[in-house]
C-alpha cells in the first residue's frame, strides 16, 4: 500500500480553499513599514484575494483536501 499524501503546513497556514476550488489569501505588503504608504494602498491591501487558476491547482494539491 502506498503511504498516504502529507498536507503541506505552510500552505494551510497561508492559503483557503474557496467552494469552487479557487485559493483565498491574504494580501502581502502590510505587516510593516507601512507609514510611507499612501492610504489608498494601504486600503487597496485589505481583505483577501483570490490566485490564478494555476496555482490554485497547485495549492490544492498541497493541502491534500485538508483546507479550513
Amino acid at each position: 500500500m502506498m503511504p498516504k499524501q502529507k498536507t503541506h503546513k505552510g500552505t494551510k497556514k497561508r492559503f483557503r480553499l474557496t467552494a469552487k476550488g479557487k485559493a483565498k489569501h491574504r494580501q502581502s505588503g502590510t505587516s510593516h513599514l507601512a507609514a510611507r504608504m499612501d492610504q489608498k494602498r494601504k486600503r487597496n491591501l485589505r481583505g483577501t484575494t483570490t490566485t490564478t487558476d494555476t496555482n490554485s491547482k497547485i495549492i490544492a494539491q498541497a493541502l491534500c483536501g485538508n483546507s479550513y
